[in-house]
């Protein structure tokens, strides 16, 4: 099997985001550009006005129905209320947010789609929807997750840990690294007792999965090689949350790439694995 796993590098990404509309704005391209030179703070503000005067960044505003329908039934799992979708069912227009960039850092499809939506949501006091979740963002959600004037992001912000519950355990599956042109994270039958401290370490893994991604992305090839046995540390979960650990504890984790998605496994098969795994990182009380 080799001790690396082979990724194709997408040649484009895609941030997409939906403002929902009472009245359509007689200029919306201009009220996106007014909005963010107004409300986003240099050095992102330069990035995105640069992404608006551009083709990469576009401003699509149609009547409600001439979009395909907005998913009332996933906005809802993620935390969407009644209200909300109210709200959507009502609106008469859409303005659609799109945004392309090559793979890389800044994610400047994604800074700038959202950005734009937000300080235009915020102006007009109407529900913003990251359409890859999907998702409804508040302003402090939108707000938070943008980068410091340093570009630090916190990476919880853009990834999503959806579990479902079987007979057999708890199925986890990030919702986010796509984002940057990865495949997801998942794990299967995770004991139900581990719920939130083998949710802490994948968070963690996506930051180390995501820094090994963006360091071989700098060669600018066309595939990437990541390691199969990855190391993910204290520090690496306090990164993921934008934090900082000085405690060096760190555990290996296997990744076995299934089709488009990784599947992250112990080291070692065997009986209470990721218990051993969470308690090796976390501390003996994980149980």
């Amino acid at each position: 099997m080799g001790d690396v796993l082979t990724l194709p590098v997408p040649e484009t990404l895609h941030g997409t985001y939906a403002v929902v509309l009472a009245a359509p704005p007689a200029d919306p391209r201009a009220l996106a550009r007014e909005q963010a030179a107004l409300r986003i703070a240099p050095p992102l503000r330069d990035l995105v006005l640069g992404m608006l005067d551009s083709p990469l960044l576009t401003v699509d505003m149609r009547p409600t129905v001439e979009f395909p329908p907005l998913p009332a039934d996933l906005l809802a799992v993620y935390g969407a209320t009644e209200r909300d979708l109210a709200t959507i069912e009502a609106s008469s227009h859409l303005l659609a947010i799109r945004a392309a960039y090559r793979p890389g850092w800044p994610p400047a499809h994604e800074w700038s789609a959202r950005a734009v939506a937000g300080m235009v949501g915020a102006a007009l006091s109407v529900p913003v929807i990251d359409v890859f979740t999907p998702q409804i963002l508040d302003q402090a959600q939108i707000l938070r997750s943008l980068p410091d004037p340093s570009g630090h992001i916190r990476l919880t912000d853009w990834i999503l840990l959806p579990h479902t519950a079987g007979p057999d355990g708890i199925w986890f599956t990030t919702k986010g690294l796509a984002r940057f042109g990865l495949p997801e994270l998942q794990t299967e039958n995770v004991p139900p007792h581990l719920l939130e401290p083998w949710g802490r370490l994948l968070n963690g893994l996506a930051r180390r999965v995501l820094d090994l991604w963006l360091n071989e992305l700098s060669r600018q090839t066309t595939t990437v090689e990541l390691p199969r046995l990855v190391s993910v540390g204290l520090q690496d979960v306090a990164a993921a949350q934008g934090a900082e650990e000085t405690m060096r504890r760190e555990v290996n984790v296997r990744l076995r790439l299934d089709d488009d998605i990784l599947t992250v496994l112990p080291p070692v098969e065997g009986p209470d694995r990721l218990e051993i795994l969470c308690a090796a990182l976390f501390g003996t009380g994980v149980t």
